[in-house]
């Protein structure tokens, strides 16, 4: 594990905050490139005095949109029908993109609308490919480009606490590392769940007035 920490870091340190702008584009686009690869390491070495957090967070987040953007615009112009062909394609298995993803997605969208854009960020899976059915529905590009922004900006603040955090104990950031991924993750979907709850009942409750 402290080996392939190590690697993180020399690729945060050569690639830089272009690397990181790169780097995150391919991981909100289709090919898979876990964030969280990308943004704790680099913020190990903000905590390093090698890095500046902030930037991470912003060109971090920059990143995201430009790969959700690309999503978006294909699935607009290409349309929902060629999109599902591409994703059934043998190709696209080697990208681990496949139809029962994107139509996890597309599903994810269509139960939350808009705001699944912001939402989709934060969930496994989904966050990769929830700018396709937004494409596919012509969701207005400003407010898909705000949602998708904030969205992709709460998830890298949350990877670049992570790893500021632990850059003072190498040893315990390597150690605990998938234990408290696997942590914020599990909160972020609790915290989704009561307000897709709180959601529902407020929706439920207008309708009966």
């Amino acid at each position: 594990m402290i080996e392939i920490l190590d690697i993180f870091l020399q690729l945060s340190e050569q690639a830089g905050y272009t690397g990181i702008i790169f780097l995150m584009a391919i991981e909100s686009s289709f090919i898979p490139f876990p964030s969280e690869a990308i943004i704790p390491p680099a913020a190990y070495l903000a905590s390093q005095g090698q890095m500046n957090v902030y930037l991470i967070i912003i060109f971090g987040t920059l990143g995201s949109l430009i790969g959700a953007v690309v999503n978006y615009f294909l699935a607009f112009y290409l349309g929902r029908t060629i999109i599902y062909r591409i994703a059934g394609h043998k190709m696209s298995k080697c990208l681990l993109i496949n139809c029962k993803k994107v139509e996890k997605a597309e599903n994810f969208f269509l139960k939350y609308g808009g705001i699944s854009t912001l939402l989709g960020r934060l969930v496994p899976v989904v966050r990769q490919l929830i700018s396709l059915p937004a494409g596919f529905a012509k969701m207005k590009f400003l407010k898909f480009a705000i949602l998708t922004s904030l969205g992709s900006s709460v998830w890298v603040s949350i990877l670049a606490f992570l790893g500021y955090f632990f850059g003072a104990n190498q040893n315990t950031f390597s150690q605990y590392y998938k234990q408290i991924i696997l942590f914020i993750v599990i909160i972020i979907l609790l915290i989704l769940a009561i307000w897709t709850l709180r959601y529902f009942r407020k929706k439920n409750k207008n309708k009966t007035i």
